[in-house]
């Protein structure tokens, strides 16, 4: 059989850590290929050869039964290879058009010719079904839209093989569904897909077969259609998943969250949070849920201190922090984990060891009379590492080396391990396999057991419904109705997301559209 695209016993070393170690892909044209494994088991150091961004230190490439030498990402697109990654590589004060054609611009009489090159961005956009404006400023389309751009950058190059690299980790479960549809409209088009995710659903509904890595080796390949998401799990982590985590039931004590009547803007003055109203308590769990875009990124980021209030109050055990410093709302016992782990969780080029005591390094035992010791940052660092399983070669590895699942667990040691009275987690398990949300979803529940006050930010709605004790549904900025997970269904609460609030009174159930 010939396959479009086979890696045969690939190894990439890091010095002494093996990445790779003698990994063999091979896929069918026509089909979606799914490459499955924990946070750092090697996908994207693989797809990273497959186009040109490592060099292999064994193995063997074939494109269409030819060995190539893919040497660089321009060797890569010239055999028809494209790449569409996970963090988006696009400049966002340039129009889609401009972002689509950079590095490979059509000149008239060495001008860019961007007339003509909108012109084809145009047709590719209608001929794929990914209705995106060629003039529109990355700054102002959403995430869904931008991960478009990216796959109309790989098809305007000619790519006739697409990598995708966790692609879903930032959408919405509506972009998801409409991301699903593009692809298959790509394979109907005579395309080929190499899929990287976690999420064992997605590789269900859309791949042909699955590889599954572990720990940086082959396991095998399956065909989709002959296995389940036990089976993948098991196989990807070399045990049996818990999908459903346990859990006791709650038993809420004193307010620890206060938010009264919070407005709060974004950078144009558009009011995104309207005089909402919420509270958290010691020994539950709140969980927010809402489509991405209803308030969630301003309410956060004004509880954190991240951005100012307009108007309004946050309180946390009964003192207002409204508008404090971050460091001030974190002193007052608050943990953050972020929704944006490189804007607000990490510093990239620091390493690890460092990012984990960002917020303490000042404090004793750390700092002595000014003096930082870093031989405590590094031995505290190894704790955490070793605790929440951050796979890493050391603790003074940049944080940016790190696979992005893994960056999240070092975020989430560091935050948790703080012991604050408020745990503020938003989309904490985006990017993370199977195993590792098992994890999470167990930190955060044992938060709870320990008199700990929790509020979960998640676009997953098996998320919310499975760790929360309770749930605020946002719309459009405001709380438009709380729920008891027991009490709803994921229907419902997808209709309450949309704005439609469900009342249960005496004489049965309302709806009432806000």
């Amino acid at each position: 059989m010939e396959y479009v695209i086979e890696m045969l016993n690939i190894r990439k070393e890091f010095g002494s850590f093996v990445a790779n170690d003698n990994i063999t892909l091979q896929v069918k044209k026509g089909e979606i290929h799914a490459l499955l494994g924990e946070n750092g088991a090697g996908k994207s150091t693989l797809m990273n050869v497959l186009f040109g961004l490592y060099q292999p230190e064994g193995g063997e490439i074939r494109v269409k039964g030819k060995p190539v030498d893919i040497t660089d990402p321009n060797v890569a697109n010239n055999q028809g290879i494209g790449m569409v990654h996970q963090h988006f590589m696009l400049v966002e004060n340039f129009t889609v058009t401009e972002n689509i054609i950079l590095g490979n611009e059509l000149t008239k009489a060495g001008v860019v010719n961007k007339k003509e090159a909108s012109k084809r961005v145009q047709k590719l956009s209608e001929q794929y079904g990914l209705n995106v404006d060629p003039n529109a400023k990355i700054e102002d389309i959403s995430v869904g839209m931008q991960q478009r751009v990216e796959i109309l950058k790989t098809l305007y190059r000619g790519a006739e093989i697409l990598i995708f690299d966790e692609p879903t980790a930032s959408l919405t479960p509506q972009e998801i569904t409409e991301l699903i549809q593009i692809m298959q409209r790509l394979i109907a088009e005579g395309k080929s897909i190499i899929l990287i995710t976690h999420k064992l659903k997605e590789i269900m509904d859309v791949s042909d077969r699955v590889t599954i890595i572990r720990k940086g080796q082959g396991v095998g390949t399956v065909n989709t259609a002959e296995t389940n998401p036990d089976e993948l799990a098991s196989l990807m982590v070399g045990r049996q998943v818990e999908f459903r985590t346990e859990k006791g039931e709650a038993h809420p004590k004193e307010v620890v969250l206060s938010v009264k009547d919070l407005t709060v803007t974004d950078y144009r003055g558009i009011e995104k949070v309207k005089k909402l109203n919420l509270t958290v308590r010691q020994g539950e769990i709140v969980g927010i849920a809402g489509i991405d875009g209803n308030g969630q990124s301003e309410l956060i980021e004004a509880i954190t201190g991240l951005r100012k209030v307009k108007s309004g109050t946050v309180a946390i055990n009964g003192k207002d922090v409204t508008g404090f410093k971050p460091r001030k709302v974190t002193e007052a016992g608050v943990g953050h984990i972020p929704q944006d782990r490189h804007k607000h969780g990490l510093v990239l080029d620091f390493p690890v060891g460092h990012n984990i005591s960002l917020q303490t390094y000042y404090l004793p035992p750390i700092s002595k009379n000014g003096v930082i010791h870093y031989d405590r940052i590094a031995a505290r660092a190894r704790e955490i590492i070793e605790k929440y399983d951050v796979r890493t070669q050391s603790e003074m590895t940049p944080a940016r080396a790190l696979s992005g699942g893994n960056q999240q667990k070092a975020i989430i040691g560091r935050e948790v391990e703080r012991d604050p009275d408020l745990l503020i987690a938003a989309l904490p398990t985006r990017g993370l396999d199977v195993g590792a949300i098992e994890f999470i979803h167990s930190r955060l529940i044992e938060q709870r057991d320990r008199g700990k006050a929790v509020l979960l930010i998640s676009f997953e709605l098996d998320e919310v419904m499975n760790v929360s004790d309770r749930i605020a549904v946002i719309y459009d900025g405001q709380i438009i109705d709380e729920v008891l997970p027991e009490a709803t269904s994921e229907q419902e609460l997808g209709l309450l997301m949309a704005g439609h609030s469900v009342r249960t009174t005496k004489e049965g159930a309302e709806p009432h559209v806000k």
